[in-house]
């Protein structure tokens, strides 16, 4: 890295993070001012006021410019989602486990004074809470609901329309539409469209007037001829599309700035950067008005950007979402839409540019398929040897086919993007809302086995079905799990509708829907289903567990009779104790998923393809279908924390496995190509939602081109095996040791969480012990 990349790296991890009201004083303003009009012009008048009196900020050594805030890092209060919450949970911020923030004291004042009175029960939080929060409360630890105090994120916008047509031709296109039309609701949507590409244009021109007086004021000519430059980018682009590559990504961050802006929501992808950046790049290139090593300082200077944006939440989401996940998921490599391979000279610089920051953001995804280059697979692999967690590996021979299947058209299916930690989409076009909920089956299981009651309150929060003595044979005992998991369904979907309603009448995004097909065509807002495709994505949490515990009862208590059904219950209600010996049983008498062993690996399947065949009984509040994935995010920690003590012999409260598809840890213990086998019986369309495969190898593996061909030839397995997803931490357990001991030398170690990277000094105490349990290979 060059001087200016170091700087600019230096400035952004040593800045506090703040929690602000700035936004949420512009927004209730804006909502006084305009009782009288409707939601959505509303919400564009804010976005509009927001993006021309937001405070702005650039650096002398930035490139690429701007942010939602002065501030960076800075967790943003925003009033339309939810501020209940926040009221309960200010004071607490700077100290709480898990995701901190300082605060301004006068700001915990105003808030309270002109913020808090204006919204109440007017938020969505406000208005889930009050339509369903007992029921939401009621099923809690089964089913997380999410997006209930934030707008919806999780999507990933036409980057390349925006690129090619500019903001002044979507405003003059979306202007032709509303001249036509006589529907109101049409008419509203239009206009407040319209509004938000005036305010994009206002906020753009900003930052052109303020690198021209910062370039003023500069002594240094070096900086004052790069704030020029700037400035006339920010000029072309408040009107027109980009033509050069440094243009388009300047573009490219405006965009997802204002997404932000507008949605205060994590997880908005930039897809495939590598496909429409390249012909910008090219272009520049073959007029040697740009060189790589200029190209990789500008990638270089948009990374770090990505890193100046995170999200606030509550207390409890953040256990679930630990670690400030935002999500820009950037995906390189892959097929084309002939079925060729697509990368290119970007791929490798974006490779290059993790290799040198080594930072959380961009969460960086290489798409693998049978003829991916040789040199793209080592590039990747020397990347993960570096040990920030990235990138992370897709498979083309499985994704494709399984989106194919779930109705996505063969063209749209073979430009997939990832959004968020693992979940799969169409660019452009789709709203997949691929975080509506997780579903915890080893909860399930556990009602199933102890008369619907909870073992950690003593609650009855399920239904009845009998207990483990109940049932005489364990095909009794799997009729009784299906109707809990039914029963737990039929609730969880309702619920999932209540919110969608809310999003829909409380937070349309009208600038979101501008970038996104068929909303502008159709007239109508992504929220109500304005999309091409129109998706809710469930998560089924964990199948290494539920596998682990139904094998052990049904080899232990039904098929060997070496556990009576009685001391498993007692056992389980006490949490084990003085139940020493049946627990080892459980752990070492019984095999376990992860070691390739068909009717155990089998096991998991069967419930797996329970779960997802019964979504297909459902239809989301947009009109689209429900589909599942497997992937926890950080909720194998929280979630872990609702589950009493289970068959597979682990106590009350302790994690589930990691990842989604990973074998539970220490407990995989065939090595990894095993583990391989395991997850590969599970059917793709499992996993449409996204599939999350977990592993951690030990540095010494990638010390020599030896084991740097071995891992190769293990990516390629992977890619035959037909698994959608793999990623890997490169670890030593010493050091993730020493850095819980003396976090203030440990401040730039990331490790990949689940899905995605976070800096493991930032994770609670649990998760760090998590993460560090996990098996770690020496070798394929």
């Amino acid at each position: 890295m060059n001087s200016r990349i170091n700087k600019l790296k230096e400035k952004m991890q040593t800045s506090k993070r703040y929690a602000t009201i700035e936004q949420a004083l512009i927004i209730t303003k804006t909502y006084k001012e305009n009782e009288d009009k409707p939601k959505i012009i509303k919400r564009a008048l804010a976005l509009k006021n927001s993006l021309e009196q937001i405070q702005i900020g650039i650096e002398d050594e930035e490139l690429i410019v701007g942010n939602r805030t002065k501030g960076v890092r800075y967790g943003i209060i925003f009033p339309e989602s939810g501020i209940s919450w926040v009221d309960k949970e200010y004071e607490t911020l700077p100290n709480r486990p898990q995701d901190k923030f300082n605060i301004n004291e006068q700001d915990i004042k105003i808030f309270r004074e002109e913020i808090v009175p204006y919204w109440k029960d007017k938020t969505l939080e406000d208005i889930i809470k009050n339509r369903n929060g007992k029921e939401n409360d009621a099923i809690v630890k089964v089913v997380k609901i999410n997006q209930k105090d934030h707008a919806q994120g999780h999507i990933c916008p036409n980057v390349k329309s925006w690129l090619n047509e500019g903001i002044e031709n979507i405003k003059q296109r979306t202007f032709n539409n509303l001249k036509d039309c006589q529907d109101v609701e049409q008419k509203n949507f239009y206009e407040s469209v319209i509004l938000t590409m005036e305010g994009a244009q206002s906020f753009i021109m900003r930052y052109h007037d303020l690198a021209v007086q910062k370039a003023a004021e500069a002594e240094n000519p070096s900086i004052k001829q790069d704030l020029l430059k700037v400035a006339t980018i920010c000029k072309n682009l408040s009107k027109d599309a980009p033509t050069t590559f440094h243009e388009a990504l300047q573009s490219v961050w405006f965009l997802f700035v204002i997404l932000h802006m507008e949605s205060n929501a994590s997880s908005f992808s930039p897809g495939r950067m590598d496909q429409y950046l390249y012909p910008f790049y090219k272009n520049d290139i073959e007029k040697g008005i740009l060189t790589p090593d200029e190209a990789l300082e500008l990638i270089e200077c948009i990374w770090i950007k990505f890193n100046e944006i995170v999200y606030l939440r509550n207390s409890h989401s953040a256990k679930f979402f630990a670690g400030f996940p935002i999500g820009f998921n950037i995906a390189i490599g892959g097929i084309d839409e002939f079925g060729n391979d697509a990368s290119n000279e970007l791929s490798t610089l974006f490779l290059q540019a993790q290799n040198h920051l080594g930072l959380p953001q961009p969460n960086l995804s290489v798409r693998l398929h049978k003829n991916t280059p040789s040199d793209i697979l080592v590039d990747s692999i020397k990347v993960v040897a570096k040990g920030s967690g990235m990138p992370q590996f897709f498979n083309d021979e499985s994704i494709i086919n399984s989106m194919i299947d779930l109705g996505i058209s063969k063209k749209d299916a073979r430009d997939y993007a990832i959004v968020g930690c693992v979940e799969l989409t169409a660019q452009g076009n789709a709203l997949g809302w691929s975080d509506a909920a997780m579903f915890n089956l080893n909860k399930a299981l556990e009602l199933t086995l102890n008369n619907g009651v909870c073992l950690l309150t003593g609650e009855q929060i399920g239904i009845d079905v009998g207990n483990i003595t109940s049932f005489k044979t364990y095909e009794e005992l799997e009729e009784a799990f299906k109707k809990q998991i039914d029963h737990f369904i039929d609730r969880m979907i309702s619920a999932c509708e209540v919110v969608e309603k809310a999003h829909m009448e409380v937070l349309p995004s009208p600038f979101l829907s501008s970038v996104i097909d068929d909303c502008i065509k159709k007239g109508k807002d992504v929220t109500a289903g304005g999309a091409v495709y129109n998706l809710s994505g469930i998560q089924m949490i964990q199948v290494a567990n539920l596998v682990d515990s139904l094998v052990a009862i049904k080899k232990l208590v039904y098929d060997e009779g070496k556990i009576d059904k009685q001391d498993l219950l007692d056992a389980l209600r006490q949490n084990f104790e003085g139940h020493i010996v049946l627990k080892n049983i459980l752990l070492n008498k019984a095999p376990k998923y992860g070691n390739d062993i068909d009717w155990v690996d089998e096991i998991g399947v069967k419930w797996a393809r329970y779960f997802r065949d019964a979504m297909d009984n459902y239809t989301n509040f947009r009109g689209g279908k429900y589909h599942t994935g497997m992937y926890t995010v950080s909720a194998h920690v929280p979630m872990g924390e609702n589950v009493g003590a289970s068959p597979d012999g682990r106590n009350a409260q302790e994690p589930l496995a990691d990842g989604g598809m990973s074998p539970v840890y220490g407990r995989d213990v065939e090595g990894p190509t095993a583990v391989l086998k395991s997850v590969s019986k599970l059917d793709n369309y499992l996993t449409t939602n996204g599939g999350l495969l977990n592993m951690k190898f030990l540095p010494e593996f990638f010390s020599t081109e030896t084991g740097i061909n071995k891992f190769a030839s293990f990516l390629r397995t992977f890619v035959d095996l037909e698994i959608p997803h793999i990623q890997f931490n490169v670890l030593n357990r010493e050091d993730l040791l020493e850095a819980k001991k003396n976090p203030e030398q440990y401040q730039n170690l990331t490790v990949r969480v689940a899905g995605y990277t976070a800096y493991f000094v930032e994770l609670d105490d649990k998760l760090q012990n998590e993460i560090i349990a996990r098996t770690a290979y020496e070798n394929i």
